[in-house]
C-alpha cells in the first residue's frame, strides 16, 4: 500500500555554501572507508578500486586555475549515486598523486564546489544540507524555473570560486553505467556565464568545459544474486518465482540466456500491472496500448512503456493543471515543483500561526499533491529502460542495471519511500577524462544575438554529449589505479 504522510510545511530554506577545510579533511580521510563499505560493512558491497585514465588533463588544468590562468568545470556522468563519491575520491587522491609524478606545482586542498538538488535533503535529512553545504556544494531548485538565489551562487562561484565547479548535466541519475541520458543546458549556460563575467570584468581567462564518463564493473560477476533478485521481484509482483540455478552450473556464457527471458517476462507482467491499475482507476486518460504481435517483445514492452509513462504522468498533470509538454524529463521536473509548491508553502503565514481548520486544510492538500506526485515518482524509476540496452551488450552489468530499475519500482508500488537497494557485489570503478572544451572560444557567438545565446548552448549541450557518451564504450590502456 502507498504510504502518504506529507504534511503542510515551511518553504524550503536556502542553503548557501559555507566552506569549513577542517570538514574537509575529515570527509577526505573517511572517504575510503565510505567508498568500501558504503555504511553497510555487513555486505560484501561498495567500490573496491577506482582507474583513473587521463588524469594528467586534470592536473594541468587544476594548476591553470590555482595559477589565475583559466577556470573550468568539471561535467561527470551521473548513473549512480556513487559518482560524488567517486568525484571525490579523483580530486582528493588521484589529482594530487598524479601531478606529483608529473612535476606539477600544486597546492591544497584539492576539492570542487559541487552542484546538487535541492531535494536531495528531503530524503536525505536535513543533516545532508548542513554537509554539503559546509563542504562548500551549491543547492540547485531542480524543478525551479527562476532559482535566482542558486544561479547567482552558482554564477559567482563559477567566476570566482575557490575550487572548479563540478556539476552532472543529466540533472538525475538514470541507473546505467553505459548509456548517457539527454544532457540539461544548465552546464552549457553555466560555462558561456563565466567566460562572460570574466571578459566584462577586465580578467579575460579561458574557460574549460571537462567531460568526465564513470562505469562501474563486477570484477567477479555477480551473476547468482541477479538470479535470486529476479526471483524475489518474480515473488513480489505475483509470479510463480523460478527456482535458483544450481550450485554447479558455470559462471559462463548461458547465464545471460537463462536470464534475459526471465527478464522479459518479469517486465511484461508488471507493466501489464500496471496498466490494468491505471485503464481500471484513470479511463478517461489512459487506454493501454495494444501490443503488436509482428514485433519483438522486448520492442512491445518499450513502446507499452513508453506509452504507460506518458498515461501516468498525465493523470499527475490534470491533478496540478499542466500542459502534456515537452520530454518525459522535463514534465517530470514541471510536476515535481507543482507538487512542491502545495506542499512548502511560501504563501502562507507561519505555520504556528495558523489555526488548526487552515492547518488541517494545508495538510489535506500536500498529501493530495504528495500521492499525485507518486504517479511521477514511479515514471521517474523507468524513464531509462530501453529495449536493446541488454541486447547491445549483455553483460552482468547491464542485468544487474535493469533488475535494480525493476527493484526501485516494484519497491515504490509496495509503498516504500525510499527504496532499498541491495548490493550484489563489489564493484571497480572506471573514470576517463576526456578532452576539454574550450567555451571561451564560443563566447562571440553566444553574445551576437539572443538567438544566436540559444544555439550556442544547444551546440555546446551537443557537444558535451557527444563527448560524455564518447568515453563510456571503454577506456585508454594506460590508467592510474587506487
Amino acid at each position: 500500500m502507498v504510504q502518504i504522510t506529507q504534511r503542510l510545511a515551511p518553504p524550503l530554506a536556502t542553503l548557501p555554501p559555507r566552506f569549513h577545510g577542517g570538514l574537509l579533511r575529515l570527509a577526505q580521510a573517511a572517504l575510503p572507508l565510505l567508498l568500501r563499505l558504503r555504511l553497510r560493512p555487513w555486505l560484501p558491497a561498495g567500490i573496491s578500486a577506482i582507474t583513473v585514465h587521463n588524469a594528467l588533463t586534470l592536473a594541468h588544468l587544476y594548476h591553470q586555475f590555482q595559477r589565475g590562468e583559466g577556470r573550468f568545470m568539471v561535467a561527470f556522468r551521473h548513473g549512480e549515486v556513487d559518482d560524488p563519491l567517486c568525484v571525490a575520491h579523483l580530486f582528493s587522491r588521484t589529482l594530487p598523486r598524479v601531478a606529483r609524478s608529473a612535476g606539477i606545482p600544486l597546492t591544497p586542498p584539492f576539492h570542487v564546489h559541487g552542484l546538487y538538488d535541492r531535494g536531495m535533503t528531503l530524503w536525505g535529512g536535513r543533516w545532508l544540507g548542513w554537509f554539503l553545504s559546509h563542504l562548500g556544494a551549491i543547492a540547485i531548485h531542480r524543478g525551479k524555473r527562476r532559482d535566482l538565489e542558486g544561479i547567482r551562487t552558482a554564477r559567482l562561484y563559477g567566476r570566482s570560486g575557490q575550487f572548479p565547479l563540478a556539476i552532472a548535466p543529466e540533472g538525475a541519475t538514470n541507473g546505467h553505467s553505459g548509456r548517457v541520458s539527454p544532457l540539461e543546458p544548465g552546464a552549457a549556460q553555466l560555462g558561456f556565464w563565466c567566460a562572460e563575467d570574466l571578459a566584462k570584468g577586465g580578467t579575460p581567462q579561458p574557460v574549460w568545459i571537462l567531460p568526465l564518463g564513470i562505469q562501474y564493473r563486477y570484477p567477479h560477476p555477480p551473476w547468482r544474486r541477479i538470479d535470486r533478485l529476479l526471483a524475489r521481484l518474480e515473488q513480489d509482483c505475483g509470479l510463480v518465482p523460478t527456482l535458483p540455478i544450481a550450485p554447479g552450473f558455470p559462471d559462463g556464457e548461458n547465464w545471460p540466456d537463462r536470464l534475459w527471458p526471465r527478464l522479459l517476462a518479469l517486465g511484461d507482467h508488471l507493466l501489464g500491472q500496471v496498466e490494468t491499475f491505471y485503464g481500471r482507476c484513470y479511463p478517461q486518460i489512459f487506454t493501454p496500448l495494444v501490443p503488436d504481435r509482428h514485433l519483438p517483445l522486448a520492442t512491445q514492452l518499450e513502446k507499452r512503456l513508453h506509452h504507460w509513462q506518458d498515461g501516468a504522468l498525465r493523470v499527475a498533470e490534470q491533478h496540478f493543471d499542466l500542459k502534456s509538454e515537452g520530454t518525459i524529463i522535463d514534465r517530470c521536473r514541471r510536476l515535481e515543483e507543482a507538487g512542491w509548491q502545495q506542499i512548502y508553502r511560501s504563501d502562507l503565514p507561519p505555520l504556528d500561526q495558523l489555526n488548526p481548520v487552515d492547518r488541517g486544510l494545508g495538510d489535506w492538500l500536500a498529501q493530495e499533491s504528495a500521492l499525485h506526485l507518486h504517479h511521477m515518482r514511479l515514471v521517474e524509476s523507468f524513464v531509462a529502460v530501453t529495449a536493446d540496452y541488454i541486447p547491445q551488450d549483455p553483460s552482468p552489468e547491464r542485468f544487474a542495471e535493469m533488475a535494480l530499475l525493476l527493484l526501485d519500482g516494484v519497491e515504490r508500488l509496495k509503498g516504500r519511500k525510499m527504496p532499498a537497494r541491495p548490493r550484489l557485489g563489489w564493484r571497480e570503478a572506471v573514470l576517463t577524462l576526456g578532452d576539454p572544451i574550450n567555451v571561451s572560444d564560443r563566447l562571440p557567438d553566444y553574445l551576437s544575438h539572443r538567438t544566436a545565446a540559444k544555439a550556442a548552448i544547444a551546440q555546446l549541450t551537443t557537444d558535451l554529449q557527444q563527448s560524455l557518451e564518447a568515453l563510456l564504450p571503454g577506456s585508454s590502456p594506460a590508467g592510474y589505479k587506487d
